[in-house]
């Protein structure tokens, strides 16, 4: 079995989507196949009815992702050319589809979150732990470096010194050492309620409002939005939402936000 990735509305709310990662008896590691599903899956998000709130990930019993699945290397790692196929037209390309949804992704980590699981894991808005949970990047011990694409995404996350550290000295991080290097914004008991919580709380307020955050997010990370970028934020003047916000807010009244087009 080389792995598989599945997508479901949370059967309680719709509004919540949930991205599960499975590869039996390998830890969830990535296959090919999965890191493809990934990528075709998360270009979708934006457009799937009824609008997506958020969307939580995790892998399936009781791990995140141990990483890419090392079975497969041999096929992808002896050549140059099939080398930065697998790095720079597979991964990377999924990854950049995470990056690219505006639709809020909570990572739910358990367990082993080691090398590729990182990189998804530092795609996500937020990242919750459960104690016990590991992270790092290994690779030295493979024999081989990070890949740029995918560094970036975890240098944005951790910064230089950590990002160097795990690195170098291939080591693994506890979840409160996560915690303290910025790399999860929580510990808690129970990832997946934690996750869940999180993501109807997301969900209770206006798909457009956390859209259009994370976008305008995305666009200062990059150096700020264009003009055609400011115009398109500024566009919620006369939205139902927009209004029903302030006027709940003035009546003294909690709002009845309508179901906004995103």
């Amino acid at each position: 079995m080389s792995g598989a990735l599945a997508f479901e509305r949370d059967p309680g709310d719709p509004r919540i989507g949930v991205v599960t990662l499975s590869h039996p008896g390998k830890l969830n590691a990535i296959s090919v196949a999965m890191w493809r599903e990934l990528g075709a899956l998360a270009a979708t998000l934006d457009a799937l009815q009824p609008n997506l709130h958020a969307v939580i990930l995790r892998g399936e019993g009781g791990d995140f992702a141990a990483g890419a699945d090392i079975a497969e290397f041999p096929v992808h790692r002896f050549s140059t050319e099939a080398l930065r196929d697998y790095h720079e037209r597979l991964v990377a390309p999924a990854l950049q589809a995470l990056l690219g949804t505006d639709v809020p992704l909570i990572a739910q980590i358990e367990g082993g979150c080691i090398g590729g699981g990182l990189e998804i894991a530092a795609c996500c808005d937020l990242r919750i732990a459960q104690r016990g949970a590991r992270f790092g990047i290994p690779i030295a011990r493979l024999g081989f470096p990070m890949a740029p694409d995918e560094l970036s995404v975890v240098l944005d996350v951790v910064g230089r010194a950590s990002a160097a550290e795990l690195l170098f000295e291939a080591c693994l991080l506890d979840a409160d050492e996560a915690l303290q290097r910025g790399l999860v914004q929580r510990v808690v008991d129970d990832a997946g309620a934690e996750a869940q919580a999180t993501a109807q709380r997301i969900a209770a307020l206006p798909a457009s409002v956390a859209r259009a955050n994370k976008r305008t997010l995305r666009q200062l990370q990059r150096g700020g939005p264009t003009e055609a970028e400011r115009a398109r934020h500024f566009g919620y003047a006369g939205s139902a939402t927009h209004r029903e916000g302030v006027q709940a807010f003035l009546g003294r009244r909690g709002p009845a936000f309508p179901d906004d087009p995103v």
